[in-house]
């Protein structure tokens, strides 16, 4: 079973690190131009080998902590997957898409050329339509969730995701005359999710076989996460060598970023929590249920925005922004749904 041991002090501090990252890239581009262009030599049909590896390091430990077998248990507590399913892929990707478009096409039209408002909507598309699915062990275990349902929830987010990311991410970039190759968002999926599904789930399986599901989960998984943190952090030191000259011609921008992504945020879960209290779900299973789609599986769309944008797109910085703003808005959700957790019901799933 994977369960969250709680925030380190590395990672409460994300947003830290992330602002640090963010610092030491835009330094490095500005004062070193030859290490970005050092980088484009290293592409290979417009994807840059280095940036691949390092999200290929993100997303695989995450990977590897999904044990399928627990999909067989969705029957426990239909009500809570049913709502976890339709918040993430009938709503939330549309609400996201509504959300950005008002305010950069509309509210902020003042400040942000055409040109760029399509490129940052493009990149809150591909968070909104990616819901989390490796930081929402954490707000579960925070909130009290019930860890092997969470588990179960993520395990069905993510076959529906091999399934419904690529055709839910061209219809809103299509309805908002982007052109975006399908076949390019296809291989961005089945690159960044599919093949470290698949690598995760067979290395799982064999590690367990051999050493025993407590060495896996003890030692094998924890020695991984910092290998996960580490690729993020270096990917955005990269991502924003090449972004160091538009945010310093722009920093405004990013407050302009985050203000609709931060009210996605609270919105979808607003919604999903809401909608929890009516249908009387136990709070175990209503907080991480609306956690997942609150939050976003940012690494897959960081890596998206880049394969199909380019690592100097504004659709690569508005999911950066999404990386920024995502643990003090989490944790502050967290934080209310403790405080709320007497209004729901506290049974425990084996007494439901």
């Amino acid at each position: 079973m994977t369960e969250a041991k709680g925030l380190s002090s590395f990672e409460r501090y994300l947003s830290l690190w992330v602002g640090m990252c963010i610092m030491v890239g835009i330094g490095t581009g500005w004062f070193f131009p030859g290490f970005p262009a050092a980088l484009k030599r290293a592409e290979i049909a417009h994807v840059s080998i280095p940036v691949a590896i390092l999200i290929w390091l993100m997303i695989y430990p995450m990977m590897l902590q999904i044990d399928f077998s627990r999909v067989l248990h969705v029957g426990r507590e239909p009500k809570g997957l049913a709502l976890t399913l339709v918040v993430n892929w009938a709503i939330k990707p549309f609400t996201m898409a509504g959300i950005a478009a008002l305010f950069l096409f509309v509210v902020f039209r003042r400040f942000i050329s055409p040109d760029l408002a399509r490129e940052y909507y493009s990149g809150a598309i591909l968070l909104g339509a990616a819901p989390c699915t490796a930081m929402v062990f954490v707000w579960s275990y925070l909130s009290r969730g019930d860890a092997t349902y969470t588990l179960v929830q993520v395990a069905v987010n993510d076959l529906v995701l091999i399934l419904l990311y690529a055709p839910i991410v061209k219809l809103l970039l299509g309805v908002s005359r982007i052109y975006v190759p399908y076949d390019t968002i296809l291989l961005s999926v089945g690159l960044y999710v599919v093949i470290p599904l698949l690598l995760g789930y067979l290395s799982r399986q064999r590690i367990i076989r051999k050493r025993g599901q407590d060495w896996f989960q003890e030692q094998f998984v924890n020695r991984l996460k910092p290998v996960a943190t580490g690729g993020l952090l270096l990917t955005l030191i990269i991502l924003f060598a090449y972004q160091g000259e538009t945010i310093i011609g722009n920093p405004l921008h990013i407050l302009l970023i985050a203000i609709p992504l931060a009210l996605q945020t609270f919105f979808i879960f607003a919604l999903g929590y809401g909608v929890a209290y009516l249908l009387r779900i136990n709070h175990s299973i209503a907080a991480p249920a609306a956690m997942i789609g609150a939050s976003n599986f940012f690494e897959l769309a960081v890596a998206v925005a880049i394969s199909l944008f380019g690592l100097e797109s504004g659709a690569a910085l508005a999911t950066v922004v999404g990386v920024l703003e995502e643990v003090p808005i989490m944790l502050s959700l967290v934080w209310f749904a403790n405080r709320t957790r007497n209004r729901f019901p506290q049974a425990a799933l084996g007494e439901s």
